[in-house]
């Protein structure tokens, strides 16, 4: 007799800042320069099991200004949490660890980013929102074309 399959479940354990670091490489003199900056913003996430049904996730948010070669400050935080994900089918488990546990995670890496910024002397950076989903499925991708190799086309 099969035995019912039982329902997914996922709980948030735990919410934390795993690593936070702030530089300002031209300070003080940054602070004279009335230019306004590039702002770049680079985000890296990696989800591995901790023991049965747990899985810790961490999010990296890396912010850098710079004006022309200057880099005016550098952020950088690990936004981390730990989840309960049990009865999800093998084949969704990597896709929600890379795409839902990062979109719980962003509005806190967010927060964190604009708070040291603005706690350093510059004025606040709001990162925009992001689709996890739209970057995994371009991750994918990519892994997919890198596999197949370069294509090399024979002309007659």
């Amino acid at each position: 007799m099969n035995e019912p399959q039982q329902q997914p479940t996922f709980g948030i354990e735990k919410i934390y800042v795993k690593d936070l670091s702030l530089e300002i490489p031209h300070g003080p003199d940054v602070f004279l320069s009335g230019e306004q900056p590039q702002v770049d913003v680079q985000l890296h996430n990696e989800g591995t099991a901790i023991s049965e049904g747990m899985y810790h996730v961490v999010l990296t948010v890396t912010v850098t200004a710079k004006t022309g070669e200057k880099t005016l400050f550098l952020v950088e935080v690990a936004q981390a949490g730990v989840f309960q994900i049990r009865n999800l089918p093998e084949s969704d488990l990597e896709p929600f660890l890379a795409t839902a546990c990062p979109n719980i995670l962003y509005p806190y890496a967010r927060e964190t980013v604009s708070g040291v910024i603005g706690h350093a002397g510059f004025p606040p950076v709001y990162l925009a929102p992001v689709n996890f989903e739209a970057i995994y499925l371009q991750r994918l991708q990519q892994a997919k074309e890198q596999q197949a190799g370069p294509k090399i086309e024979i002309a007659h």
